[in-house]
């Protein structure tokens, strides 16, 4: 069996029939058309599941299943080798060749295909404006016994970030800086929420990540000899005057709090973003990219 058994409910009222009621199990769920020609409509078990993975953490880390919605997501997310087990896809809603090549391709690897009339897809979406593509794929290990940093490496720490929005913007500052790793301490949500996902632009499929504790990472770090570099609005020392040519990793809290005791504390130094105007922090992301980007302007010399 696939994720789950398809029930597939044909609406056709409209037709002046009674609805049809059709079992597809693994590899029969594709272009079941109605009498008029149009792509049935799902009325399921199997689409609420795929609702509750995209709006229940406790969902997705029972199962170990996410959500990853729209073509350039699903197209990094297997380029990435991530193991997609299902894609449900509508082709009124594609804008252009590569969404049937990708399901297409997908048909061919083995992955289980399933044609869904647009008011079903609709149903599914977590967007406005869907393009037609949702596949559910398996998460993965995201433990820090999985990093494999460099000799020398660049880390970026979050800890206790709320929006999915952010984290998925940290994800991509981080690659575009070339990060060796994402640190996510003590998560208030989860990296593979489907707003994560998407924010990520399907970074979060190559920028390797770890979830722990803000202790399991600070230990870490420690035995891996990485100097950590605390920001705060408080600190004296601007991020331009510090030395992040080493093994260093630059720790940033949330929006609403900032980072908490625990690092203040126990960091090796701390650094502001000297600001002008009346704000005293940044968006995360922001405040993450201004910062990478200088220990990369840093390690360049």
């Amino acid at each position: 069996m696939a994720f789950t058994e398809v029930i597939l409910t044909a609406n056709i009222s409209s037709l002046g029939a009674e609805a049809d009621i059709v079992k597809v199990r693994r590899g029969y769920a594709r272009n079941f058309l109605l009498p008029n020609g149009k792509a049935l409509e799902i009325n399921s078990g199997s689409l609420r599941q795929i609702n509750h993975l995209k709006a229940k953490r406790a969902e997705r880390e029972a199962r170990g299943l996410f959500i990853a919605e729209g073509l350039r997501e699903l197209s990094r997310a297997i380029e990435r080798k991530v193991e997609v087990l299902e894609i449900y896809f509508c082709p009124s809603m594609f804008r252009g060749s590569e969404a049937a090549e990708l399901v297409t391709h997908a048909r061919a690897a083995g992955v289980d295909c399933c044609e869904l009339g647009a008011s079903a897809f609709e149903k599914v979406s977590g967007r406005e404006g869907p393009d037609g593509l949702l596949g559910v794929a398996r998460t993965w290990d995201c433990s820090l016994d999985q990093l494999k940093p460099s000799a020398n490496p660049l880390l970026l720490v979050a800890e206790s970030v709320e929006k999915p929005g952010n984290l998925g913007a940290l994800l991509r500052t981080a690659d575009s800086a070339g990060c060796d790793a994402l640190i996510v301490c003590d998560p208030i949500t989860d990296v593979f929420n489907p707003n994560v996902v998407r924010s990520s632009q399907g970074a979060l499929f190559s920028m390797p990540v770890a979830v722990c504790t803000s202790q399991e990472a600070a230990a870490w770090m420690k035995a891996k000899g990485v100097r950590s570099l605390a920001t705060s609005p408080a600190a004296t020392k601007a991020y331009w005057d510090v030395d992040c040519r080493g093994p260093v990793a630059l720790l940033l809290g949330s929006e609403k709090d900032g980072l908490s005791d625990f690092w203040l504390k126990g960091a090796d130094e701390k650094i502001s973003i000297p600001q002008a105007g009346l704000s005293d922090s940044l968006n995360v992301s922001n405040a993450a990219a201004i910062c990478l980007f200088e220990a990369v302007r840093q390690r360049r010399k």
